[in-house]
Order: C-alpha cells, then sequence, then structure tokens
C-alpha cells in the first residue's frame, strides 16, 4: 500500500553528508510532493534543511506540501502563504545551553576521544536553539576526515556514554558521522515522527520512513518504536530508487 506521507532523514539518505540535494534528487521529491506530504527530518538546523533541500526544489513545487523536522524532531515548520512558519519548537534555554557546552567539555577531558590539540574544521559545539551539537572534527569538516575519524565505530559510544552520563537531564544521541545531538529529554526522531503525525493528522502506521541508519545504534533506529514503515538506504542513490517505486505505484 502506497504511505499517505513520508519522512526522509537528510545525510546520506536525501543527499551526501553537509551536501544539498541534487538536482535528480529535487526532482524526484518535487514529484513526491505532488502525490503526498513529504518531511525532511536531520540533527541539523533550521537553515541547512532550508538551503539544502527546499531552496534547491524546482520552481513551481508545492512546497506547501513540505515539512521540515530540523534538529532531531525539536522543531517542525511548515510553508503557510509561500512563508515559512513554526508549528513548534521545544527550545532550550540560555542555561540549558551553557550546562550542556560544560557537560560536553566534561566527557571530552574525561574521555580523550577527540585530539583537542588538533585545530577543527568551524565550531565543534553549536548551539542551534532547540539543541547542541557537538561536532568531533568541526561544523565543516570534509567527508573523508569524518569518514576517517571512528570507522571502526569505537570512539562514538565511548563518547556518548560520557556526555549522557553528564547530562542525565537532557537527551543525547549520535548525530552524524562525527556529531552527538543534545535536547530536551524525550527529544528525538520519534517525537519528531509522532509530532508530524498528528499536525497532519495522518497514523503514523500509514506513513514510511526512509533512513540510512535504521540499524541498532544508528541514529534512525528510534523511529521503530512509532510504528512507523521503515526502508533502509545506504545512500542517495538507494533512496531514489525507493522513490522511483512509490512514484510508479498506484
Amino acid at each position: 500500500m502506497q504511505p499517505r506521507a513520508i519522512v526522509f532523514d537528510l545525510d546520506e539518505t536525501l543527499a551526501e553528508s553537509k551536501q544539498p540535494v541534487s538536482p535528480e534528487m529535487a526532482g524526484r521529491l518535487a514529484l513526491l510532493l505532488g502525490r503526498m506530504p513529504v518531511a525532511v527530518i536531520s540533527g541539523g538546523k533550521y537553515e541547512i534543511l532550508l538551503a539544502n533541500v527546499a531552496n534547491r526544489l524546482p520552481y513551481g513545487a508545492w512546497v506547501h506540501n513540505l515539512y521540515l523536522l530540523p534538529t532531531c524532531g525539536a522543531a517542525l515548520f511548515e510553508n503557510k502563504d509561500d512563508a515559512w512558519r513554526t508549528v513548534y519548537a521545544e527550545l532550550l534555554t540560555d542555561t540549558d545551553m551553557e550546562v550542556i557546552t560544560r557537560g560536553i567539555e566534561r566527557a571530552l577531558e574525561a574521555t580523550g576521544a577527540i585530539d583537542l590539540s588538533v585545530p577543527s574544521f568551524g565550531e565543534r559545539i553549536e548551539k542551534r536553539g532547540s539543541q547542541v551539537t557537538l561536532s568531533a572534527l568541526g561544523q565543516s569538516a570534509p567527508l573523508e576526515e569524518k569518514l576517517a575519524w571512528d570507522p571502526e565505530r569505537i570512539k562514538r559510544p565511548v563518547l556518548l556514554a560520557a556526555i549522557a552520563k553528564e547530562l542525565p537531564q537532557f537527551s543525547v544521541k549520535t548525530g552524524g558521522t562525527t556529531s552527538f545531538d543534545i535536547t530536551k529529554t524525550g527529544i528525538d526522531k520519534a517525537y519528531g515522527v509522532r509530532r508530524l503525525a498528528e499536525h497532519l493528522s495522518i497514523p503514523v502506521s500509514d506513513m514510511l520512513y526512509v533512513g540510512d541508519a535504521l540499524f541498532p545504534g544508528g541514529n534512525d533506529e528510534v523511529v521503530k518504536e512509532t510504528g512507523i514503515p521503515t526502508r533502509q538506504v545506504s545512500n542517495p542513490e538507494e533512496t531514489c530508487v525507493v522513490i522511483d517505486e512509490i512514484l510508479a505505484s498506484k
């Protein structure tokens, strides 16, 4: 059965890490938007989703059917009358963000998982309003550097556990290849999926989630607890195949 709405992860699902969607992907998304609501959820901030997805769509695409869920679902944006508006935003206070920053710094010191003597590619700790994100190599690190940081996935669980220990009052999760996202407790991609379903008045069971990390320990795995049907992909090329299958179905 064809889904009534689709939720896509962004990095390594719709686009390469930290990159905009390709023209081919943008064209497919435009066709999907003509059929059903489409949402994009990511650990990235709202401006990234806007720049790398919404603003890449071809002229005339039905953006009123596009929903953006930045910062792991801590906020939801929709387009009404050609303007983006906030549906909800679970914002952290300035005090929250300062507490989180100090907790991250203590975890870094305790684990030594990141060599802080090596200059980073941009900010390592970024305050995104509804989320604080730690990027091991910096926000603008090249993909090849990120892939080489923890290929055996040894550093990530150690650092994740250390941050969680320092910040038990917050939700701590892995983001992309080298990132860790901290939000209010209970805020994650599952929360975003539930809030989107509520906003659209569509049962979660009638939606589809497409992501590259639905495996155990992956940053998409948490959505499974909602009961949403899922499709695992490895890269944007596989996502194109999934979209083509949906577009070909009645």
